[in-house]
């Protein structure tokens, strides 16, 4: 008995002492494949496996407005071998959505925040409008939709702050579970305006389906010069960006999680990885964790804020 006691004792401190990872990681995207998280996610799970010395399996966990894979990850052991990968909607869906599942600052550790980029104002090839002052008018006197990515995402709040509260127009929000959706309802002109990240519409902006009246960005983007910032057609402080981050549950080894850290920042800032980053429309944001944690706590308020302001409900 003594024997098989100590034998299980010396299992058990193997296993314990076994070296992060040990094992395949999963990572939980938070919307369905073509959006700006499932882009990234897979974009870097090759190079994370290859780094970490482990599978790193990405699968599309999707529902609530990413709601379903975050309160699925919260609940998952905080041993880093489950990881969030959600977009600025998980700093908006905990003043957005009622008992949300989760609390933003005390449920999670923010590993990084990897990359973002800004929402488009967007209509079909065939809409009339050319620019967004014709939009806004032709919203003064045509009922319109406009779709996002799904209730609490940025491009969600960009649209809402933009015409309700600034034009004082009323284009219904029509909610799709992810960029790729609402690109590709966009396309089809099941609504024909939409309010987009980036990497979603880019490809069909570039091939002439689709017209991009707006950016939300402090600056106009290099791959689009001739689409004006909302600052320049006369909406100041609309810097709104869609970012993609990596989160672990809370309770996660302060090691396991400057691993991941250190790991995600070394392929982010891959000079291939980047380069294919940038030409979607990206910007590389991924910093140490103390920087991170503090730039998700400013975001958790800072869109707080808008759903207050905009009066933003789920549609």
């Amino acid at each position: 008995m003594k024997k098989l006691l100590a034998l299980l004792l010396l299992v058990a401190g193997t296993a314990l002492a076994q070296p992060y990872p040990s094992k395949p990681i999963r990572v939980a995207v938070a919307f369905p494949p073509g959006g700006p998280v499932d882009i990234i996610a897979r974009l870097m799970g090759p190079k994370l496996s290859d780094l970490l010395g482990q599978s790193v399996v990405v699968e599309n966990v999707v529902g609530a407005g990413g709601n379903m894979a975050t309160t699925r990850v919260a609940k998952s052991p905080a041993d880093g071998y489950t990881v969030l990968a959600h977009s600025s909607a998980y700093a908006v869906n905990p003043t957005l959505i009622p008992n949300a599942g989760y609390d933003g600052e005390k449920d999670f550790v923010a590993i990084a925040v990897v990359a973002s980029q800004p929402n488009f104002i967007v209509v079909h090839a065939d809409f009339p409008a050319k620019t967004l002052a014709e939009l806004l008018a032709r919203a003064r006197t045509d009922k319109l939709a406009f779709a996002s990515a799904g209730n609490g995402t940025t491009p969600h709040l960009t649209g809402e702050n933009l015409f309700k509260l600034r034009a004082k127009v009323d284009i219904t929000h029509i909610p799709f579970k992810g960029g790729g959706p609402a690109a590709a309802a966009v396309l089809g002109g099941q609504p024909p305006v939409g309010v987009i990240a980036g990497s979603a519409p880019l490809p069909h902006i570039k091939a002439g389906k689709i017209r991009a009246l707006a950016v939300s960005s402090a600056r106009r983007v290099a791959s689009l010069p001739d689409v004006p910032t909302l600052t320049e057609l006369g909406y100041p402080g609309m810097e709104d960006y869609t970012w993609v981050g990596f989160f672990v549950p809370a309770g996660t080894p302060p090691e396991v999680a400057q691993k991941l850290n250190d790991a995600v920042l070394r392929v982010a800032n891959d000079p291939l990885i980047k380069e294919r980053l940038e030409g979607l429309a990206f910007d590389v944001t991924a910093a140490p964790l103390a920087e991170t944690a503090a730039y998700v706590k400013s975001e958790l308020a800072k869109w707080g804020k808008v759903v207050r302001d905009v009066g933003a409900k789920i549609d």
